[in-house]
């Protein structure tokens, strides 16, 4: 038996692996697009798969197939947009820009699923029925991308958002000194500190929910440049109505096909606040990481949960492992937007033909900040311990202490105080008591650290 079958399309045969569930337009791809180990990342097939399973449906309804077709193609798009015959989605990332290799390798693969035991099922005229790649790869995108970031992402910040926030009810009591420029400022409570962090989670998650807003608006029904050519009045409506059914999600029709079909600024939009929430990822960990330093000379304020070695030649040493690992992740994100960016920027005419790579970026970075929050919050957050003694310690040796006395003696008297403390070595309390500036009781009033921080 040969290891291979023919198969035909438009342009004449190919020969395609006996076993595969796709034909010669996948095949075609395959060999034109030798680039790399990439693909398109499974929740797009996936978001495909339940496209052309509603679509069928739809099309039905309207007249536009047979009620077996119907039943067949929505039959074999459902396995595909439960994530079965992976396998078989084999075309490189970097392909036509418009996703067109990737749209009929589903196309393909849902046909020859739908025609077993039947009469041929056409991956154009019957499965793609109503669509071109140019609408229904955007509306894959978009769908994937709101998909995993309800499903993934938001609860992924909303898990770290509350271990912050716990942590910040946990350290409420210690008073800490804070820091400004890297160098000592006035006191504050670690709680408060922490709070701060727990609210950079939280607004993150806002400023993405609120990114998503141009994600459920999808070009589904434009076809090929936005007009609707050979697509039922009725066929996006329907078939998007029916996708907010099946995601749970309040997916909409585009207000403009054309802007919706030639532009990918929501996506461009989503991504930025992607990157932003991995440059607040990378303010917290790279916090948390500097307050753990040491543990003996470093600042040493924070306790970090020991979670492997972290030398392959000094004996003892540990690493702050979990907040690299989210630094590298967040670092990959940013460029990705870069990318994005650069994408969809390129949109020429009626089409953006850089789409693959920007879904591949877009997804790929929600789940790795997916991933990387709901990890931070697990084995970094939640073990975080505060040194009490080593916090107290920095509090009454910083010079900005004098800050305090600056009410009552005025900003160059106090500057002078703390001038002399840091060239004698001793704290602003000594040296204020030493000048006999005012009563005791008034002194330690005034340098009373918890008194200081608002709390």
């Amino acid at each position: 038996m040969p290891d291979y079958r023919i198969e035909r399309d438009s342009m004449g045969e190919m020969r395609v692996p006996a076993g595969a569930l796709f034909a010669a337009q996948t095949q075609r791809a395959v060999e034109n697009f030798p680039i790399s180990s990439l693909r398109l990342p499974p929740s797009v097939i996936q978001a495909l798969g339940l496209i052309k399973a509603c679509a069928a449906r739809v099309n039905q309804q309207l007249g536009e197939l047979p009620a077996d077709v119907a039943e067949a193609i929505a039959t074999a798009a459902r396995s595909v947009a439960r994530g079965e015959h992976s396998e078989q989605f084999v075309v490189d990332l970097f392909q036509t820009g418009s996703g067109t290799s990737s749209n009929m390798n589903v196309n393909e693969v849902i046909a020859h699923l739908a025609s077993e035991g039947r009469d041929r099922i056409h991956p154009n005229d019957h499965v793609n029925r109503g669509q071109s790649s140019n609408d229904v790869i955007p509306t894959a995108i978009h769908v994937a991308a709101a998909v995993e970031t309800s499903q993934a992402l938001l609860p992924a910040l909303e898990q770290l958002a509350q271990a912050l926030t716990s942590k910040a009810g946990e350290f409420a009591g210690i008073v800490k000194i804070g820091r400004t420029h890297l160098q000592d400022a006035v006191p504050m409570t670690l709680g408060q500190e922490f709070s701060g962090y727990a609210r950079q989670a939280s607004a993150s998650a806002e400023r993405i929910v609120a990114a998503m807003h141009g994600l459920l608006e999808l070009p589904l029904g434009g076809t090929a440049v936005g007009t609707g050519l050979n697509a039922h009045p009725e066929f996006a409506p329907r078939v998007i109505a029916a996708l907010a059914e099946s995601t749970g999600l309040p997916f909409r029709e585009a207000a403009n096909h054309f802007e919706a079909q030639a532009a990918r600024d929501a996506l461009c939009f989503f991504s930025g606040a992607l990157r932003t929430c991995a440059v607040s990822l990378i303010k917290i960990a790279n916090d948390i990481r500097w307050l753990g330093s040491g543990p003996r000379c470093g600042l040493g304020e924070l306790r970090l949960t020991a979670t492997q070695p972290g030398s392959s030649i000094m004996p003892g040493k540990v690493n702050p492992v979990i907040a690299e690992s989210l630094l590298m992740a967040c670092a990959q994100v940013i460029g990705y937007d870069a990318t994005v960016a650069w994408s969809c920027a390129a949109g020429n005419f009626e089409l953006n033909v850089m789409m693959p790579v920007i879904a591949y970026d877009v997804l790929e970075s929600i789940s790795l900040l997916a991933a990387v929050a709901r990890n931070f919050a697990e084995k970094c957050v939640r073990g975080l311990e505060a040194d009490r003694e080593r916090i107290g310690a920095y509090v009454e040796q910083s010079l900005a202490m004098a800050t305090a006395l600056v009410p009552e003696i005025g900003y160059d008297r106090a500057a002078a105080i703390a001038k002399q403390a840091h060239l004698s070595g001793r704290t602003v309390r000594e040296v204020a008591m030493e000048q006999n500036l005012m009563p005791p009781d008034r002194l330690a009033q005034l340098l009373d650290p918890r008194r200081q921080t608002g709390a």
